[in-house]
């Protein structure tokens, strides 16, 4: 090869394009949007540090329901089993003996005092006005005929003391119109009693008319239907073993109540006014509020318990007289607690959730919007889930966590929580 040749191929040849590296021939592009990205997030961290300097980290916790076992029998101080009783029933008769005639209600159909319940045969009701009626007539023709009887002695008597002066009339005469005159006097005094016993008599037999129609002492529901027309019924039961006694029982459902027999051994546990739950055979799972009205202060030497009553703070359809029922006793709602809090049942919340003041009272910071609210609780058991609140925190609340002092109305940012703090408060 000639030099020519060797000078030839070390020629640049200025007519070829240059080839483009891999990935394009602007990677400055890509390190601009790169840089922009990190200006944004330092920006906006400081941003996020400086317009909140005076809020206060804290860990947070969400307040759960108590399980099964554990914490909700250390909650309860007492159970007992006992029945659904109304305080106020009747079962209602009639004032008199009579046969049925009518009922018109049935069973569960609700009444209102006063109202007709049954009516009874009239025909002897009436007959006895009647003739109560006629009597009074007849003892007002009795008094008219008297006064009549009255004014004829006493006229004559007038006129016999006017004559007795002259010599004219006897004085045996004189003394016979006086006694006819307080005869008609007395007579007339007579009628008039008897007027008002006829009276009396005549409104004794409208009591009894009025007693044939049966009426709802009290409102409420009627649970027994016991006669039917064509029955006799009697409240003294004076008829023999198919006379009935009674029309209906009603029962007023505002005065139910659960009435159980607590051992004498645990019956110091128990107390007036205490807070308890009601759980009915019939619906296991429905949780009735209720407290305790009185302890009844007699035993029954047989059982060796006691009777306490219980009210229902719930009225519910679903309640009815002689059901099943187990009672709770729970332990009091501390002074201070919030309102609405469900007495007894309580939430769990971390143990580092609680503080305890100076004067003694634990609280609770719960975060709401961003700021703690400060509540006064009422714990219950320490659990190994965690602290048991009776009172002052609802389930589903979110309580603040730090070793800081927390106070009512701050300000608080969330920090995440390390794993311990986290398997604790599951």
């Amino acid at each position: 090869m000639t030099n020519d040749a060797l000078l030839h191929q070390l020629r640049i040849d200025r007519t070829e394009k240059p080839r483009r590296p891999p990935g394009g021939g602007r990677p400055w592009v890509l390190i601009v949007v790169i840089a922009l990205v990190v200006l944004a997030a330092i920006g906006g961290l400081a941003w996020f540090l400086i317009a909140q300097p005076d809020r206060i980290p804290v860990r947070s916790a969400t307040a759960t329901a108590i399980g099964s076992s554990g914490a909700a029998q250390g909650a309860a101080l007492l159970d007992a089993s006992g029945y659904v009783v109304a305080r106020r029933q009747a079962t209602v008769s009639s004032k008199i003996t009579g046969m049925v005639q009518a009922v018109l209600i049935e069973e569960g159909d609700h009444v209102q005092a006063g109202q007709v319940l049954a009516r009874l045969d009239p025909s002897n009701a009436n007959a006895s006005a009647a003739q109560s009626q006629a009597q009074v007539v007849q003892a007002q023709a009795n008094v008219q005929l008297a006064q009549a009887n009255l004014a004829n002695a006493d006229v004559k008597y007038q006129r016999y003391r006017g004559a007795a002066g002259q010599g004219i009339i006897a004085t045996q005469a004189i003394d016979d119109t006086r006694t006819a005159y307080d005869s008609a006097r007395a007579s007339l005094a007579v009628s008039r009693g008897q007027l008002a016993v006829s009276q009396a008599e005549l409104q004794v037999a409208r009591r009894n008319l009025d007693d044939t129609i049966v009426r709802a002492p009290f409102s409420g529901v009627v649970t027994v239907k016991a006669a039917q027309p064509g029955e006799i019924v009697s409240p003294i039961s004076a008829g023999g073993g198919f006379t009935r006694t009674g029309i209906c029982t009603i029962v007023d459902m505002d005065s139910l109540e659960v009435e159980v027999d607590v051992a004498e051994s645990f019956i110091n546990r128990v107390h007036q006014g205490m807070p308890a739950v009601v759980k009915l055979n019939a619906y296991p799972d429905w949780e009735i509020p209720a407290d305790v009205i009185a302890v009844i202060p007699t035993a029954d030497r047989s059982k060796a318990t006691v009777t306490v009553r219980v009210e229902l703070k719930a009225k519910d359809a679903r309640i009815v007289p002689e059901m099943g029922a187990r009672v709770t006793f729970l332990s009091p709602v501390p002074a201070g607690a919030r309102p609405g809090a469900a007495p007894g049942r309580g939430v769990i919340v971390p143990s580092d959730a609680v503080k305890t003041e100076d004067g003694g009272q634990s609280v609770v910071f719960v975060i709401e919007d961003g700021r703690l609210e400060r509540r006064a609780v009422g714990l219950g058991p320490q659990e190994s889930a965690g602290q048991v609140v009776l009172a002052g925190v609802q389930l589903g609340d979110v309580v603040a966590i730090s070793d800081k002092p927390l106070s009512d109305g701050a300000k608080v940012k969330l920090v995440k929580a390390d794993p311990s703090a986290s398997d604790k408060d599951q």
